[in-house]
C-alpha cells in the first residue's frame, strides 16, 4: 500500500488538481529522507500560491496518516504528544465508504445532508477498521471534509485517513501552516491551502449517532445549530443526554491535511 506522502505526490503531478510547473518539480523531491517539503494548493487560474481556494476549508488544519497502518497511527500520536486514550477520527472520500468502516443506524439521506461538511459523525465501528486505531472504544468518528483535495486524497489511497489537529497536544488549533511550523521536521509533506477564512478554531461539530433514533452532541464545534436542525426537524431524532461517556470527547477535525510517510 502506498504511503499518504506518495499518493499526495501523484495527486499533485497527475493533473487532477491544479498545479504549476514549479509545484510538479517540488512533488518529485518532497519524499526525500529526513526532509519536509511544502506543497501549496493553487486556484484554477493562479500562477502562484493561492490564499483562498474555491470551496473554502470547513474546519482547521490537521495531521493525516493511513488509518489501516498501525505504525503510522502510532507515529501520529508521537508527533503530537497526544494521550493514547484520546481517539483519532477517520476521513473518507465518499459517503458509501462510511458503510464499510461504520455500522450506520440512520437514514441514508441524513449522511448526505450533513456531509461533506464541518461535521464528525460518530458510529459503532465495523470489524474492517484497524483494531489498533482507538482500541479503547467501540465507536469511531468519521468525516468527509468539504475540500476537494482531501476527498480526492482519500479516494486515491483507497482506505480511510486517520485525523488529528495539526498542533502539539493541548495547544491552540491552527488555521495557517506557519502556526504549526515546529512540527514540520517530523512530517514528510505539508500541504498549504492558505489561511482559513473565519479563524474560528472551533473544529467540526461532533455528534454521536450510534444509538438508534437518538443523537448526542460530543463537541459543539462550528456547525452546531445547522446540524441539530437537520437531526431534529428533518429526521426526528431526539437528544440523548444519558448513557456512558465514551472516550470521544475531543475527536480531531480537518479539511486540509499535513501528511507523514508510512515508514
Amino acid at each position: 500500500m502506498k504511503s499518504v506522502c506518495k499518493v499526495a505526490v501523484e495527486l499533485f503531478t497527475s493533473g487532477r488538481t491544479h498545479s504549476s510547473a514549479s509545484a510538479r518539480r517540488l512533488g518529485g523531491e518532497m519524499c526525500k529522507e529526513l526532509k519536509t517539503k511544502v506543497l501549496r494548493l493553487l486556484s484554477p487560474t493562479s500562477n502562484g500560491p493561492c490564499v483562498h481556494q474555491q470551496g473554502q476549508t470547513d474546519t482547521i488544519y490537521g495531521l493525516a496518516c493511513l488509518a489501516q497502518n498501525s505504525e503510522a497511527v502510532r507515529k501520529t500520536y508521537d508527533i503530537k504528544g497526544r494521550n493514547g486514550h484520546k481517539p483519532l477520527a477517520i476521513c473518507v472520500g465518499e459517503i458509501q465508504d462510511i458503510y464499510k468502516y461504520c455500522k450506520v443506524k440512520v437514514k441514508d439521506g441524513l449522511l448526505g445532508d450533513l456531509l461533506p461538511g464541518p461535521v464528525t459523525l460518530v458510529f459503532e465501528r465495523s470489524q474492517v477498521l484497524n483494531t489498533d486505531l482507538n482500541p479503547f472504544t467501540s465507536l469511531v468518528g468519521v468525516r468527509i471534509p468539504d475540500d476537494a483535495f482531501m476527498r480526492r486524497l482519500c479516494q486515491m489511497c483507497a482506505e480511510p485517513l486517520a485525523l488529528t489537529s495539526a498542533n502539539i497536544s493541548s495547544h491552540t488549533s491552527t488555521v495557517a501552516v506557519q502556526e504549526f511550523q515546529e512540527l514540520w521536521p517530523k512530517l514528510a509533506v505539508v500541504v498549504d491551502g492558505g489561511p482559513i477564512g473565519d479563524h474560528s478554531r472551533l473544529g467540526s461539530t461532533v455528534v454521536d449517532l450510534s444509538v438508534l433514533g437518538k443523537y448526542r452532541i460530543i463537541r459543539p464545534g462550528c456547525a452546531l445549530s445547522s446540524t441539530v436542525d437537520v437531526l431534529e426537524h428533518k429526521y426526528g431524532l431526539s437528544e440523548d443526554s444519558g448513557g456512558e461517556d465514551e472516550p470521544l470527547n475531543s475527536p480531531p477535525s480537518t479539511s486540509r491535511a499535513e501528511t507523514h510517510n508510512r515508514r
